[in-house]
């Protein structure tokens, strides 16, 4: 028999399940995923591993539910990115040229609530956007020899459309007052869609260059479910050191079957694994530093992870892909509680490189290329039992230049190079209710 608690906790739940079914775009930052969830943590550069904020810790480590308390938080970021890409150099003249990407913004909310069962046991869940390429890039001035075209040889608007939705129903249980261990279900949703891809549909004049011809772009959308799980733990060794740890197994995702001719393993996209571990330290009640390190698993994952270069067909085991690495992640982050009311926030996050110049083609499409991430935030108490939490990003225009493929299609020296380019900004803002 239920106890009041626990059916108030699983009504809560429930709602807040239903609002989090929303399907919410999201943009590239440590290689396709945000650089952290929650806005306290995107204000401290995304550290989270040893730090129990708020309830969106728990997409980060699940064990920092057992110290927040019950709680609602609500905010969205608003993402603004300016991609381009350009070839130059190229022995057809008609191939050079540049493009912009036609969509440069992005709202992405996030829903996180935490219940407190017992002294010992909390329960919550959350909901975010784990990540996205999307690009809509206009025709531009190209000519690949049969009419008007886009910089891949392609008709029309070029892009990527990715949306990846993770809801985590997660718990968290003290083992001692001091150490706590949580785990949460990862339920992933993500809808694809790609165009302008044609020339990569064994088009006329070309090589074979798909496995499964009519599969390869301008199929619409197509949608996919999945599961995995993330596990963590989080200790206090001391009033002034926490130290945290956490693991997300590959969220394993349906095949994409209108575009098993493009992605590699017949349609597979699934969401890379992650671990993160960090460390806070107080040398005051009023004042936190906190570090983190974190590894990403592109390269585990065929369809991101396969080089661009490979000679096996699209959408083959063994196809070509965007040619990403894994990507190592450094954040920074520090905060001070000024008084009862007002904290401050700063952080700096660094992402190793996700691509090579020889995947500069491919990466037109989702050019990862941001690395350093500045961040500030605050949050300021309305009352007891609410507040607010601002944030800010930059990231820095960072470029990369490299061969293009056209010219292992065409000839030595009739792609040129091509160059990718990408700077990105956001603000955020949350507001929770203590309960």
């Amino acid at each position: 028999m239920s106890t009041p608690r626990a059916s108030f906790a699983s009504k809560r739940l429930a709602a807040l399940a239903v609002m989090a079914s929303v399907a919410v775009p999201a943009f590239a930052g440590n290689g396709y995923m945000t650089h952290g969830f929650g806005q306290k943590s995107k204000g401290m550069g995304g550290v989270a591993a040893a730090l129990a904020e708020d309830s969106l810790g728990a997409a980060n480590n699940p064990a920092s539910l057992a110290w927040v308390g019950t709680r609602l938080d609500i905010g969205a970021e608003w993402l603004s990115g300016a991609r381009h890409a350009e070839r130059s150099g190229a022995g057809i003249a008609t191939l050079n040229g540049r493009i912009d990407s036609g969509r440069k913004h992005f709202l992405v909310p996030e829903i996180g609530y935490s219940q407190v069962i017992s002294p010992d046991l909390s329960v919550g869940v959350s909901a975010y956007g784990n990540g996205g390429m999307n690009t809509s890039h206009h025709q531009g001035n190209f000519n690949c020899g049969a009419g008007p075209a886009n910089i891949v040889c392609g008709n029309g608007k070029l892009g990527l459309d990715i949306i990846q939705l993770i809801v985590a129903p997660t718990m968290a249980y003290k083992l001692t007052p001091e150490h706590a261990v949580g785990a949460a279900l990862l339920l992933g949703y993500q809808r694809f869609k790609a165009e302008g891809l044609e020339a990569f549909d064994n088009a006329p004049g070309f090589p074979p260059f798909t496995s499964s011809a009519g599969n390869v772009t301008n199929r619409g959308n197509d949608s996919t479910t999945g599961a995995g799980l993330r596990v963590g733990w989080q200790g206090r060794l001391s009033d002034a050191i926490t130290l945290g740890a956490s693991y997300s197994s590959k969220v394993y995702m349906g095949k994409l079957k209108k575009y098993k001719g493009l992605l590699a393993e017949g349609g597979s996209f699934d969401i890379p694994a992650n671990y993160s571990m960090g460390v806070a330290f107080k040398p005051t009640p009023h004042w936190t530093l906190a570090a983190d390190y974190m590894r990403i698993e592109y390269s585990k994952v065929a369809s991101v992870g396969n080089p661009s270069t490979a000679t096996a067909p699209l959408g083959a085991d063994n196809g070509p892909g965007f040619g990403w690495r894994d990507v190592k992640v450094v954040k920074l982050g520090t905060s001070w509680s000024m008084d009862e009311t007002l904290t401050l926030r700063a952080g700096f996050n660094r992402g190793s490189k996700a691509i090579d110049p020889k995947d500069v083609t491919f990466n037109i499409l989702a050019p990862a290329l941001a690395q350093n991430h500045y961040t500030a935030g605050l949050t300021y108490a309305t009352g007891k039992d609410s507040e607010w939490t601002g944030a800010l990003m930059i990231a820095p225009r960072q470029s990369m230049t490299g061969p293009s493929l056209f010219n292992a299609v065409l000839g030595p020296g009739a792609g040129g190079n091509e160059t990718l380019s990408l700077r990105m900004f956001s603000v955020g803002v949350a507001w929770a209710r203590k309960y």
